[in-house]
């Protein structure tokens, strides 16, 4: 007699589970459709076999909201694994014909969003037949994806040291202090770090890679930052700038077009730009697709190359 166990291996469909991930990511029936080529009743039936193999319900609506229940949640980490298996399958087989070819997924926090499209250019060129997938994520979102394992390769700043984390350090990323034209203190002969506290001081969320190397340097320096605003984005943050509402710490290469037209100038603080750089991450132990391998192997051969080419776009 086969047991619940085996009657579900027996009776799941790789088109379920398709199905299924594509809702699950999507939170919407109509949208997983429209990705899949199917109708919204299609996906429907799709998901009510689903349903009734395992015996769970997977999806309910609150409202007009689609919500996975916790059934789901542990369906959709089981699923994850099975379509990366799969995918890593179809890379090794074409890494045996000698082309690279399949999906590189990449995640990049937000900060650098500004620098990724130049590094996938040359990567795209040398390598046609991959597929990229970028996701643009806050930082935290980027280190509990990474402890999840949910994805091949990040780009980040801060690289957290208390988890098992392969980095690659590529490329330098200069934090620099700023201020809309016309702000009294370039009217200073000299702007201390205390002077640029003082202001209102515009920063992203609590966790941020750049709000923690700020923080970091502030504790360094023994001084405190008390009259702030929180913005979810660097984009939110340069714009609230220029709006006058305060100063900020941005990265150099996200303002460039800015510190060029003289709208943000930066100040000339001692001890700054911070330095930090950014970094290729990967969960220690992963086993590397061939595309996750070409794409590391890209960035290790070209190292010495990005920082004159980044240098190049500030100084034209």
């Amino acid at each position: 007699m086969s047991s619940p166990v085996q009657n579900i291996a027996n009776r799941l469909t790789f088109r379920q589970l398709q199905v299924f991930k594509s809702v699950y990511e999507l939170s919407s029936y109509s949208r997983a459709g429209d990705m899949l080529g199917l109708s919204q009743p299609a996906v429907s039936n799709q998901i009510r076999q689903l349903e009734q193999t395992i015996g769970q319900p997977l999806f309910e609506y609150v409202g007009r909201q689609l919500y996975s229940t916790a059934i789901a949640k542990r369906l959709a980490e089981c699923t994850f694994s099975v379509f990366n298996e799969v995918q890593r399958f179809q890379n090794d087989l074409a890494a045996e014909t000698g082309l690279i070819s399949g999906e590189l997924k990449l995640v990049a926090v937000s900060a650098a969003q500004y620098i990724v499209p130049y590094l996938l250019r040359a990567y795209s060129d040398l390598n046609p037949d991959v597929t990229i997938s970028l996701e643009v994520v806050n930082r935290e979102k980027a280190i509990e994806r990474l402890e999840k394992n949910r994805d091949e390769l990040t780009i980040m700043g801060m690289v957290p040291n208390d988890k098992p984390m392969l980095s690659i350090p590529f490329l330098g990323n200069k934090l620099i202090a700023v201020a809309p034209k016309g702000h009294p203190l370039l009217q200073e002969e000299e702007v201390t770090l205390s002077m640029f506290l003082e202001q209102t001081l515009l920063l992203r969320e609590v966790g941020s890679g750049s709000r923690l190397t700020l923080e970091l340097h502030c504790q360094k320096q023994r001084v405190r930052f008390q009259n702030k605003m929180v913005l979810g984005s660097n984009d939110a943050i340069k714009h609230a700038v220029l709006a006058g509402l305060g100063v900020a710490v941005l990265p150099r290469l996200a303002i460039i077009s800015e510190l060029k037209l003289g709208s943000l100038v930066e100040l000339p603080i001692k001890d700054f730009p911070l330095r930090r750089s950014w970094c290729l991450v990967s969960p220690q132990g992963q086993h590397p697709t061939p595309t996750m391998r070409s794409f590391i192997d890209y960035v290790q051969q070209n190292i010495s190359q990005f920082e004159p080419m980044f240098q190049r776009m500030i100084d034209q």
